[in-house]
């Protein structure tokens, strides 16, 4: 099927199954979301956030799991089956605490905390609707990644399950988990995207 065709109506979980194992999307409510290439410090952020996490959860020996994109999560409303499920997405990092909701297919229900990492293409999806969609289904700390412009913005759950005003924090220094206090995320990696890349050979002049 072909991507306007795709994109002109609403699915289901039952649909995703059966799309190209190639081609990345995500379902929110229905509609279908197609998933780009990310840049280079967009997968740098993923893979040195998501090294630290797990280092932590062993070191502490912690019945948490930590898991990178490509992650099926599925948000069903109560009640509905996996086949009906018509929100499937793919965070970039996700923490889940409760191993109920892991299968063989990803996660079934709300991760404890759930990483986000901007792309111009992803921005307003991460910043709005899936902020919304996290708040609704109960995921307790949404942290969103702006490694670019070195800053992150984290909301948390409250105790009428909304998400309030966010913490914004720069990455100059290192910033703290809520939901394990006594993990932090360095951002000292990123000083790699500070240097200036070396030309490359194909785009030098002869």
């Amino acid at each position: 099927m072909a991507t306007a065709e795709k994109l002109a109506r609403t699915y289901t979980y039952a649909d995703y199954q059966c799309w190209p194992e190639e081609e990345r999307w995500e379902l929110i409510e229905g509609t279908a979301y197609a998933m780009t290439a990310p840049l280079r410090i967009h997968q740098a952020v993923v893979f040195e956030v998501g090294g630290q996490i797990r280092d932590y959860l062993k070191a502490q020996n912690a019945n948490c799991r930590a898991y990178v994109a490509p992650f099926a999560v599925r948000l069903p409303k109560p009640n509905q089956s996996d086949d009906k499920t018509d929100t499937v997405v793919e965070p970039d990092i996700v923490v889940v605490c409760d191993k109920t909701k892991l299968d063989r297919r990803g996660c079934r229900g709300a991760p404890d905390w759930i990483i986000e990492v901007l792309s111009t293409s992803t921005a307003l999806k991460d910043m709005n609707l899936k902020r919304e969609l996290y708040e609704k289904h109960g995921v307790k700390e949404y942290w969103i990644v702006h490694p670019e412009e070195r800053w992150v913005m984290i909301y948390v759950l409250d105790a009428q399950g909304k998400y309030g005003k966010p913490l914004m924090l720069g990455m100059d220094e290192v910033s703290r988990v809520i939901t394990f206090n006594d993990l932090t995320i360095d951002w000292a990696f990123l000083a790699e995207f500070d240097e200036p890349l070396e030309p490359n050979s194909d785009s030098t002049a002869l």
